[in-house]
């Protein structure tokens, strides 16, 4: 896990394209403290920099940025490919030769046989850069789903890119405009959907896309989405079990693949629970795991992670927060937000605590609700669309009703509802109505007194091309494309990344996705997450029947009294109507990174 940057213009003198690279690097050594690396062309008009993150292939000989062994193809490379063993061993066979450990070599020879289709080939999580000197070309792409991050801007001919927004804000490449519309897009999601950002000359890789920059002209194609598969060639109910069960194994072995120790998150939950007994399963010992305990008895899930970790025989680390301590991790927290979020701090306060236990690699069971359909949308978005459709039946009144839910007064569910009962009742919309911050309305208004220049109308991708015509598979894509990978694995990057953490995600796996498609919706995301209980019958009983709760914080209540000071909202946005605490946190967290970024 590392840092990446690079710069690419035909125009650049040399004194400045080293000085932009050392710059950009020095605001990503807590991504890589291993060790730092430069690299610029012979021309002095393409440069790459890297800070490491030792996982795999310890030695000095997996330094990046990487040159190919005939010196005319340069890689710099975050992330891990988990099938780079075979991928060599089929290379070797073919006759080529490696000089390293490294997957990042694996990937180089790939690209050399197969060009930009490298990615076909591909298991992991990844971004990374290849400047092909035959060509004249720069590479970039990012893996399926979306786990590392890849930011860009180009102002002429001269393309910039990073692993993180703030290197490009901090290191002087964009001009900090706030984009008004991603804006309205954060105030209405929690998050800002890519490829936006909130700088107007920002943009951010696509999951499943790569980029081929050339002489200043930039071409994007996707290669990969989720489709679903059981239309054709379903899994049965009586083998669905096993076959899930197979398909998770495959994958947790995939990541632990690594030359350092790996360890857990643990929650109280199913899905982190569910990598632990498959772990033990697969004959793994002395696993190291890490959960957090809140002061509320409703949220803490620590004496539960701890049951669970005893049961298991895992070495078990937990971390205490009251309103007092969270509050000093929460200075810091704010501090590493690449973009704002309503989310993160959990991950942020226990990836500290691996990071201090001497952690380098950690497993989350990130990606197992979105998947397994874990969360209460699941059941409500199709009875907010059943409720709705009824309403259509009343012709004047349907808009007289929605009207008078938006109400000012009213919480803040019920004003989305109103919201969506006069939209046009989409999949999306719905899920919106359910998961939203703010109605479209109070987000443009907000926005105007954010931005008063920027001109409407603003929209707000309603993506509706979810490769199925059943609702539940539908609400699975809307979770995996906008929460998960707009905002949990978004804010799981950084969060960890700032404690040199490398965080990994066996859930979020597209080999994984691609076989569990095979299985019908009603399977795959029976309530309850049935379908993982089936496959893992180890999971305890304590875990299995207890209520949805994950890492969880108590916000409400601190937020209300020993952050109250903290967390005041400044301009007078927040004078008018009643306001919810995650609305307020979403205000003010926005305000706070304009403040830090020194965007306007």
């Amino acid at each position: 896990m590392c840092g990446i940057v690079g710069v690419l213009s035909e125009t650049i003198q040399a004194k400045e394209l080293e000085s932009a690279l050392y710059n950009l690097r020095s605001r990503l050594v807590h991504r890589g403290p291993d060790d730092q690396g430069v690299w610029m062309n012979q021309e002095q008009t393409v440069g790459f920099s890297h800070t490491r993150l030792a996982i795999q292939d310890l030695t000095p000989a997996g330094h990046q940025p990487m040159m190919s062994h005939d010196g005319k193809v340069v890689i710099v490379f975050n992330g891990e490919i988990y099938n780079f063993r075979e991928l060599r061993s089929d290379l070797e066979h073919q006759g080529i030769e490696f000089h390293t450990g490294s997957d990042t070599e694996v990937i180089l020879a790939l690209y050399q046989r197969y060009g930009k289709r490298v990615v076909d080939h591909l298991r992991g999580m990844f971004a990374f850069a290849i400047w092909d000197s035959r060509e004249g070309t720069c590479l970039l792409a990012r893996d399926p789903m979306g786990i590392k991050p890849l930011y860009y801007t180009q102002k002429g001919d001269q393309f910039v890119f990073a692993s993180e927004m703030q290197a490009l804000i901090h290191g002087g490449f964009s001009s900090r405009k706030l984009n008004a519309e991603a804006a309205y897009s954060y105030l209405i999601k929690g998050s800002v959907p890519e490829p936006q950002t909130l700088c107007e000359d920002i943009h951010g890789l696509s999951a499943g896309h790569t980029l081929v920059w050339k002489r200043g002209k930039i071409s994007i194609e996707e290669y990969w989405k989720p489709s679903f598969k059981w239309h054709a060639e379903p899994i049965s109910e009586h083998h669905a079990p096993e076959y899930i069960r197979e398909a998770l194994l495959d994958s947790l072995k995939q990541h632990f693949v690594s030359d350092v120790p790996v360890g857990l998150f643990l929650s109280g939950g199913i899905d982190s629970t569910a990598l632990l007994a498959l772990a033990k399963a697969s004959g793994m010992n002395q696993i190291r795991t890490y959960s957090v305990g809140v002061d509320d008895a409703a949220m803490d899930e620590s004496s539960a992670a701890a049951r669970t970790a005893a049961h298991f025989g895992s070495e078990h680390h937990t971390l205490n927060l009251n309103g007092e301590r969270a509050r000093d991790f929460f200075g810091q927290f704010l501090k590493q937000q690449d973009q704002p979020s309503i989310d993160g701090l959990n991950t942020f306060s226990v990836s500290c605590l691996a990071h201090e236990c001497g952690l380098k690699v950690v497993l989350s069971g990130l990606g197992g609700d979105e998947l397994f359909g874990g969360y209460p949308s699941f059941q409500a978005i199709p009875q907010i669309m059943k409720i709705a459709s009824k309403a259509r039946y009343l012709g004047p009144l349907r808009h007289m009703i929605g009207s008078a839910l938006q109400n000012q007064q009213m919480p803040g569910r019920l004003q989305r509802f109103g919201s969506f009962v006069n939209s046009d009742q989409t999949v999306a919309q719905a899920y919106q109505a359910y998961r939203g911050i703010y109605t479209p309305e109070q987000a443009r208004a907000l926005v105007k007194q954010i931005a008063p220049g920027a001109e409407g109308p603003f929209n707000v991708s309603n993506t509706g091309a979810y490769a199925s015509d059943d609702l539940m598979d539908q609400i699975s894509v809307l979770e995996i494309s906008r929460y998960m990978r707009n905002q949990l694995l978004r804010d799981s990057d950084v969060m960890s990344m700032a404690w040199g953490l490398e965080l990994r995600v066996p859930f979020v796996d597209s080999t994984l996705f691609e076989k569990a498609s095979h299985v019908p919706p009603s399977l795959r995301l029976r309530a309850g997450k049935q379908m993982l209980l089936d496959a893992i019958p180890e999971i305890p009983a304590w875990v299995a029947n207890a209520p949805k709760r994950g890492f969880r914080f108590p916000f409400q209540r601190w937020m209300e009294d020993s952050w109250s000071d903290t967390l005041s909202v400044t301009n007078g946005l927040l004078d008018h109507g009643s306001h919810s605490w995650y609305q307020k946190w979403a205000v003010f967290a926005l305000q706070d990174w304009q403040r830090r970024m020194g965007v306007s």
